[in-house]
């Protein structure tokens, strides 16, 4: 590499779950993008800045490309597909505990030749399942293969070098110091989507959206949106509990003084109206 500048986009996109919010977190070595077991856990695009001497590269994680069943997942997919257009590197994570699937083959024909292929969880894969999976992937026709673990870092530094090796000569994007462009109150409205999946586990994910609607530091309010009146209780928890316990694990990841605080409204299938996707910034 020359002693010229490099800068430019790298976009992760794959199947929902296979591991790409945890593998942009462990590659700028901060959590900016949310993670959780459900699927279609990141719905936005979420950058992620990794600056060094010499080099910027800028990460976009992406919402897991899948068959859609309303309005929102139609549009996520539309997300995902929009932010690989003027991209520099492509990069389709798939996962190694699992078979190549039908839905791994058809994010890669979306992808250019030259794509990178990261094969994750090497952590909880086997020997021999990393191997069959590297084997099986070769047949998508990307042009790099890399076997990584994004949540111990195994094989990261190698895939963010193979990444930096591509990018143009060029100024750097964004300001010394910035590792996210994600606005403050939108990242508190998703930690606290985190933190709801993660007490409820999955008895209704996909039907929570979450939104601040108040922000006057130290105080922040955040409104949690359920599609049904069946599914409010289930969020606000028996004598409360689940809303408290969500409010304790997300202001233990904001700096000390913060008061959140978390109500629960329902929008009848806000998933599939417009007018309620356009109010929540999807």
């Amino acid at each position: 590499m020359s002693d010229a500048f490099r800068s430019g986009f790298a976009t992760l996109v794959g199947r929902p779950n296979v591991g790409k919010s945890t593998l942009l977190n462990a590659i700028v070595g901060r959590k900016v993008s949310i993670t959780s077991p459900v699927a279609q856990t990141t719905r936005r695009p979420v950058r992620g800045v990794l600056t060094r001497p010499g080099l910027q590269i800028v990460f976009v994680d992406t919402p897991g490309i899948h068959k859609p069943r309303t309005l929102l997942g139609a549009r996520l997919n539309d997300v995902a597909g929009d932010a690989l257009g003027g991209v520099d590197v492509a990069v389709l994570v798939i996962d190694a505990t699992q078979p190549l699937g039908r839905g791994d083959r058809f994010v890669a024909a979306k992808l250019p030749p030259a794509a990178i292929c990261v094969v994750n969880k090497l952590d909880v894969a086997g020997r021999k399942d990393v191997l069959d999976q590297l084997q099986a992937a070769a047949s998508l026709g990307l042009e790099e293969y890399f076997p990584v673990s994004a949540r111990t870092g195994k094989g990261v530094g190698d895939l963010v070098d193979a990444i930096a090796m591509r990018l143009p000569e060029g100024p750097p994007l964004y300001p010394h110091g910035v590792v996210t462009d994600v606005p403050e109150a939108d990242w508190v409205a998703e930690l606290v989507r985190e933190q709801l999946l993660a007490v409820m586990h999955e008895e209704v994910p996909h039907s929570i959206a979450c939104r601040v609607t108040e922000w006057e530091w130290p105080r922040i309010r955040c409104e949690i949106l359920v599609e049904r009146e069946s599914q409010k209780p289930i969020v606000i928890g028996r004598g409360g509990r689940v809303l408290k316990e969500a409010g304790t694990r997300v202001r233990a990841q904001l700096p000390a003084g913060a008061y959140v605080e978390l109500f629960v409204k329902v929008d009848p299938d806000w998933q599939s109206r417009p007018k309620s996707l356009e109010r929540l910034g999807y």
